[in-house]
C-alpha cells in the first residue's frame, strides 16, 4: 500500500489560503506575499481518502494474487508448448519408422517376387535336386541362410523401431493431456482473480469520483493562490507608480549606499551594511521596496506564465521547464541568462539566504541528488516556478530544508562554478522531477495514486482523440509532436496512452500471457505511449528521429524494448519524469 499523502484536508487547506501582507525582513510590506498550500500545486498530489486507501488495499491484494499466478501461467503455457512439441516430434519419428519398415518390407517382397519369376522359391531341396557340384550346393545353402537371417533381422529391427515410436507417441499424447489439464486449471484460477479484479474496479471507480472532486477543489485553491499572488504583485507595482517611483536600472542599485538615486535609501543586509541590487523609499507606516526595472519586468513576465503546464525541454509559451522560464522572464528584461538549472546556478551571483528579495533565484536540492530545481523568489517563504511535481507553473512554498542557495541576476554574473551533482548513485533531479535512465523499468508511482486509478482531474489531454497523460507528460508530448510534425509534415501517430485499471483488467483477461498484470502497466501511470506512423518499426526515419530527439522532451525508449532484448517494442515510449 502506498504511503498516505501529505496533503491537508480541504478545510485545512482553505484556512491557509488567506493572503496576508507578511513583512519582508527589514522592509515592511511584501509585494507578493501569498500563502500557498504546503505542497506544490494540485495536479500531482492526492488527498487523504480512507475509502480510496481501503479499496487500493483490495486492488493490491488482487494484483498480488495475479502476479503470483503469472509465474504459474507462464510455466503452464511453457509446459503445454513443450508437450505439443514432443507430440509433434513423436509423430514425426513414428511416421519415419513406418516408412522405414515399409521400405524393408518392399525389399523382401521384391526378393520373393524375383525368386518366383526365376522358377519358384529357393530351398535346400531344390539346390540338391539341381545336381550341381556338392561344394556349390553347400555354399548356396549357406548364402540362403544368411539372406533369410538378414531379411528377418531387418524387418524385425524396423518393426521394433515402429513399436518404440508408437510407444513414444502414446507417452507424448498422455503428457499433452496432462499439460492441457494443468493449463485449464490455471486458467480457471486466473478467471477467478480476474472476476475479483473486475469487482474491485467498480468500487474503485466510485471512490475515484469522490477523490476527483476533492482534487478539483485543491486545484481551485491553487488557482486562487496563483491569482491572488499575481494580484498582490500588480498592487505592488501600482504602489510604485503612485509613489512617483520610476524603477531604476539594475546598474544604479549595485553600489549601495553611495550610488543610489536621490530619495532612496539602502536595504539592510542580514550581516550588517547594505544589500546590493535593491533600495527602499522611506515612508510611513512602512518603507516601500524599490527593485531594479529588470527585476520588475522579469517577475511580471513570470506571473503571466502562471498555470501553464510544466514540460521538460520546452520554453513557452504553451509550456515551460524551470530553467527556460527563468531565462525567458529575465530575457524579457534584457538580462541574458542560461536556460538550465545547472548553468543558472553556475553563473548567478549569490546572496545570503536571509537577504532574499523578490526576483532572486532560488536553487533547491538535497545532498544526495544535488541541484534539483530553480525558481523565482517572491518573498522569504514563497516562490514561483515551473514545477515538475506540480506539472505546472505555480506559486509554492519555498522549502528551507532544500535550499542550496539564493542568486541575484541583477548583480551580474560571477565566474562559473560547478553545480552540486548527485552522489552515491542517486538519480538526477530536474525541476523537481527525478530523471530515470533508459534502463529503468520499475514502478513509476506519483502523487500517491494507484496504478490505473488516477483521477481525471490529475490528467491532461494530448489533443488526439481521448488520449490523456500526466499533465507534464502531456505538455511534453505535444511539444515533441509539434517538432515531429515540422520534420515529417504530420504530428506523431498514437495508438495508446493512459490505461485505466479497468482497461488493464480487460486486456489481461484477453491476453494473460502477453499483457501486464493489472495495476503494473507503465500505461497505468499516464507516462507511457504506444506510437505508430513508422515509429512502430525499427530502422525507419520516424523511429530514428525519435531516438535522436525524444530525450529533449523527456521521453525515452526503455532498454527492455530495444532490439535483441527478447521483447522488442519499437512503438513503446515512456516519459522519464516521476
Amino acid at each position: 500500500m502506498l504511503p498516505r499523502s501529505p496533503w491537508r484536508t480541504p478545510g485545512t487547506a482553505a484556512r491557509v489560503l488567506a493572503v496576508s501582507s507578511a513583512a519582508l525582513v527589514l522592509l515592511g510590506a511584501a509585494p507578493a506575499a501569498a500563502a500557498p498550500s504546503d505542497q506544490p500545486g494540485g495536479t500531482s498530489a492526492v488527498l487523504d481518502s480512507r475509502a480510496l486507501d481501503q479499496l487500493q488495499q483490495r486492488a493490491t491484494e488482487v494484483q498480488t494474487g495475479l502476479q503470483e499466478q503469472q509465474a504459474e501461467v507462464a510455466a503452464a503455457r511453457e509446459e503445454l508448448a513443450a508437450a505439443e512439441r514432443a507430440v509433434a516430434e513423436a509423430e514425426e519419428v513414428a511416421t519415419a519408422a513406418e516408412g522405414e519398415l515399409a521400405v524393408h518390407q518392399r525389399a523382401v517382397a521384391d526378393y520373393a517376387a524375383a525368386v518366383y519369376r526365376d522358377g519358384g522359391a529357393v530351398t535346400p531341396l531344390t539346390l540338391l535336386l539341381s545336381g550341381g557340384d556338392p561344394a556349390d550346393v553347400v555354399a548356396a545353402m549357406g548364402f540362403l541362410d544368411v539372406v533369410d537371417a538378414h531379411a528377418a533381422g531387418v524387418i524385425g529391427a524396423a518393426a521394433g523401431l515402429r513399436q518404440a515410436a508408437l510407444d513414444q507417441q502414446r507417452r507424448a499424447a498422455a503428457a499433452l493431456e496432462q499439460a492441457r489439464a494443468r493449463a485449464d486449471a490455471v486458467a480457471d484460477r486466473v478467471a477467478e482473480l480476474e472476476a475479483a479484479a473486475s469487482a474491485v474496479t467498480d468500487e474503485l471507480d466510485e471512490a475515484l469520483t469522490v477523490v476527483d472532486r476533492q482534487l478539483a477543489q485543491l486545484q481551485r485553491e491553487q488557482l486562487e493562490v496563483n491569482e491572488q499572488t499575481a494580484a498582490n504583485w500588480r498592487a505592488y507595482v501600482d504602489q510604485l507608480t503612485a509613489a512617483g517611483i520610476t524603477p531604476p536600472p539594475a546598474a544604479q542599485l549595485r553600489d549601495a549606499p553611495a550610488g543610489l538615486p536621490a530619495g532612496l535609501v539602502p536595504v539592510g543586509a542580514s550581516g550588517g551594511g547594505a544589500q546590493r541590487g535593491a533600495a527602499q523609499l522611506p515612508r510611513q507606516p512602512s518603507s516601500l521596496l524599490v527593485l531594479p526595472a529588470e527585476t520588475l519586468t522579469a517577475v511580471t513576465t513570470a506571473m503571466d506564465a502562471l498555470g501553464a503546464p510544466y514540460a521538460p525541454g520546452t520554453a513557452g509559451p504553451d509550456s515551460w521547464d524551470c530553467g527556460s522560464l527563468v531565462q525567458t522572464a529575465y530575457g524579457a528584461a534584457g538580462v541574458a541568462l542560461p536556460n538550465t538549472q545547472a548553468d543558472l546556478f553556475a553563473v548567478t551571483t549569490p546572496v545570503p539566504a536571509a537577504d532574499v528579495l523578490p526576483g532572486d533565484l532560488v536553487f533547491l536540492g538535497t545532498p544526495e541528488s544535488g541541484l534539483g530545481h530553480v525558481g523565482i523568489a517572491l518573498d522569504p517563504k514563497t516562490m514561483l516556478a515551473a514545477d515538475g511535481r506540480a506539472g505546472a507553473v505555480v506559486v509554492r512554498t519555498l522549502p528551507s530544508d532544500q535550499l542550496l542557495g539564493i542568486g541575484r541576476p541583477s548583480l551580474g554574473q560571477r565566474s562559473p562554478v560547478a553545480a552540486p551533482g548527485p552522489t552515491g548513485g542517486a538519480l538526477r533531479v530536474e525541476c523537481g522531477n527525478t530523471i530515470y535512465p533508459p534502463s529503468y523499468d520499475g514502478a513509476r508511482a506519483w502523487g500517491g495514486y494507484p496504478n490505473g486509478l488516477i483521477p481525471p482531474s490529475a490528467m491532461c489531454p494530448i489533443g488526439v482523440g481521448a488520449h490523456t497523460l500526466r499533465c507534464d507528460a502531456a505538455a511534453a508530448y505535444k511539444a515533441m509532436s509539434a517538432a515531429f510534425a515540422a520534420a515529417f509534415g504530420s504530428p506523431i501517430c498514437i495508438t495508446d496512452s493512459y490505461r485505466t485499471y479497468a482497461r488493464q483488467v480487460d486486456l489481461y483477461g484477453r491476453k494473460p500471457a502477453l499483457a501486464a498484470v493489472p495495476g503494473t502497466s507503465n500505461h497505468g501511470w499516464g507516462l507511457a505511449v504506444d506510437l505508430c506512423g513508422g515509429i512502430e518499426r525499427f530502422g525507419t526515419p520516424q523511429y530514428a528521429w525519435m531516438k535522436a530527439n525524444a530525450g529533449r522532451f523527456g521521453f525515452l525508449h526503455p532498454d527492455w524494448a530495444e532490439p535483441g532484448r527478447g521483447r522488442e517494442e519499437p512503438w513503446h515510449w515512456e516519459f522519464a519524469g516521476t
